[in-house]
């Protein structure tokens, strides 16, 4: 797991290599992050927008991803509160990864950004090979 705190909010992330919808052949590597968003300050917060840099390291590229809210929502996080989704990602190789930040506002209308620590994306060899464990 990994996880940051800015500016009050905990946003841990978990990353898992999805073997039944990768397809080493193509290559296609699925790779799902379970993201939780924790307010461990004392003000409340509602996460607008999420930025993401994602790395695939066979390509040797990076690609951004932008837009509003997480998953379709735009969750408000009163001190205490949490929010959980599960989003997933693709690459062409077995190994990568991604960082980036959700913006966020306070009941007084300042922003502020919350930084995702960057993880891993990582397939082993008995993730995708045949008989290797499913998940």
């Amino acid at each position: 797991m990994f996880y940051r705190i800015t500016e009050g909010i905990r946003i841990t992330v978990r990353p898992d290599y999805e073997r039944q919808q990768s397809d080493p052949s193509e290559p296609r590597h699925v790779f799902v992050y379970h993201i939780r968003i924790e307010n461990v300050g004392d003000q409340p917060a509602q996460l607008l927008w999420r930025h993401w840099d994602i790395h695939d390291s066979a390509l040797a590229e990076d690609t951004q991803v932008e837009g509003e809210g997480v998953v379709g929502e735009k969750p408000l996080l009163e001190p205490g509160g949490v929010h959980e989704y599960e989003s997933f990602c693709v690459l062409r190789g077995t190994r990568g990864w991604m960082e980036g930040w959700y913006e966020f506002v306070r009941p007084d209308g300042s922003k502020f950004r919350a930084d995702v620590p960057r993880f891993s994306l990582l397939a082993r060899a008995a993730d995708y090979e045949s008989g290797g464990p499913r998940h």
